[in-house]
């Protein structure tokens, strides 16, 4: 063996890198704002459920189009950014995904029907889809490997942060103004703050590698080692791998190159997203409306419905805490069907105000303890070159479930079936997906990226 091969690579240095709060926290907190935005806007559909049901006289099909449009609309996002991300960089499609969800959560609050309102929320979408796979990609990718499950873990105590927010943030100015416009407007703000402050986070140094610009990368690994305080060592540049054009079939490409890598895997990936989002996304869509129904005041089925987002912080804690210790298969295999069981008893107690928010703060527990560590395995299933791609189109399938499934549960399974009957279908798709992972995927804690 040659002495330049024995040294490390300069991905394994930067995945050896001690972890500081100034740099790679730092990255952790700017990438997490915008996950942050992406839990705002998907809650904020079911405070506009009920407002603009009321406004526009919608029936609950037509209602459903809010969620649905704005859903699909990050569908498309999740892995068209998700490919961008793998072709032009993290740092670009990082930056990009909050202007445009800015400029058209804007245009929808000026929106004079719901039609036009549908169309802008799709458009919104489409640039917020993009922050959950080009953040977890870029957050993981500077984070070391023994911190790796923590912090991704961790990345997703941003959402129930998001989705509290705009549940009390639209309490208030719904009781206050009674104007659904506000709570539209006051997201874009902050929303264009976090896009500037995104401009200084540094390119991935493992997609430099593999685009060819070593010399970039070669700086970029060289300034970490210096703003960690580790021993500067030896190391060499991989060959690079090769990195798609942008082009229009880019993304073609991509997916046949998920599937291609390991069928089972992207199966498995596919399906829990599918079915643990779905579950999340019914509640966080329709429990507004399903409150209100039962009774509950517009505000305070707003506030029930932030306290359940909130109580998932402790969930997302209690993942982090776990993760590293017991791994991400046993964690999911016990939370995520104990999820669906858990809104299960929320429709049986609806009308029994005390039980109905006990439970539901339950929920809120248990699925937020489940989702971060699915985004932290899923994301650490593929390797560097597909990662984006990888975590992006299995975003993109449950934003998909979760877009057309609460309008066909809205129009079809709960006037039919029921409230208990159709979360306990959504139960069944997460058991049949533990399944399958318990047989088909590998365990990932501790493992290398590559």
């Amino acid at each position: 063996m040659s002495t330049s091969t024995a040294l490390p690579t300069g991905d394994a240095v930067v995945q050896s890198l001690p972890w500081r709060w100034g740099v790679q926290g730092r990255i952790f907190v700017v990438g997490g704002l915008g996950f942050m935005f992406d839990a705002w806007d998907v809650t904020l559909n079911g405070v506009l459920i009920p407002l603009l049901s009321a406004h526009w006289s919608l029936a609950p099909a037509d209602a459903a189009w809010i969620g649905t449009a704005n859903l699909i609309g990050m569908a498309v996002g999740a892995f068209a950014w998700g490919t961008i991300a793998d072709t032009v960089g993290r740092k670009a499609a990082f930056t990009a995904t909050l202007l445009i969800f800015s400029v058209f959560t804007l245009a929808g609050a000026l929106s004079p029907d719901i039609v036009w309102f549908s169309v802008f929320r799709f458009l919104a979408g489409f640039g917020l889809g993009g922050c959950v796979p080009v953040d977890y990609a870029l957050v993981g990718e500077f984070t070391p490997r023994r911190e790796r499950g923590r912090v991704l873990t961790a990345m997703d105590g941003w959402w129930p942060v998001g989705a509290a927010l705009c549940g009390f943030v639209s309490a208030w100015l719904v009781g206050t103004f009674a104007d659904w416009r506000l709570p539209l407007l006051v997201m874009v703000l902050p929303a264009l703050l976090v896009f500037w402050v995104r401009r200084g986070v540094p390119e991935s140094p493992l997609f430099l590698l593999r685009k060819g610009r070593a010399a970039e990368a070669r700086a970029v690994i060289d300034a970490l080692v210096a703003r960690t305080g580790a021993e500067a060592v030896e190391y060499r540049l991989p060959e690079p791998h090769e990195v798609p054009r942008l082009s229009p079939g880019s993304w073609v490409t991509q997916l046949v190159r998920v599937w291609r890598y390991d069928w089972k895997v992207t199966g498995v990936a596919w399906a829990l997203f599918f079915s643990v989002l779905l579950v999340y996304y019914l509640a966080l869509t329709w429990m507004p409306k399903i409150l209100i129904g039962a009774g509950f005041a517009d505000y305070r089925a707003f506030l029930t419905t932030a306290g359940m987002a909130a109580v998932g912080l402790l969930g997302v804690i209690v993942a982090a805490l776990l993760v590293e210790r017991v791994g991400r298969k046993w964690i999911l295999a016990i939370t995520g069907p104990l999820s669906a069981l858990t809104l299960v008893v929320v429709a049986w107690v609806v009308d029994v105000p005390a039980a109905a928010v006990g439970w539901l703060l339950a929920f809120g527990f248990v699925v937020q303890v489940a989702i971060p560590v699915l985004y932290a395995y899923v994301s650490e299933l593929y390797p560097t070159e597909l990662r984006g791609s990888g975590f992006g189109w299995a975003s993109t399938f449950s934003r998909i479930g979760a877009g057309v499934g609460p309008l066909v549960f809205a129009a079809w399974f709960w006037p039919a079936l029921g409230l208990a009957v159709s979360f306990a279908l959504a139960g069944a798709l997460v058991l049949l997906s533990v399944a399958w992972m318990a047989a088909s995927a590998p365990e990932t804690r501790q493992q290398s990226l590559d």
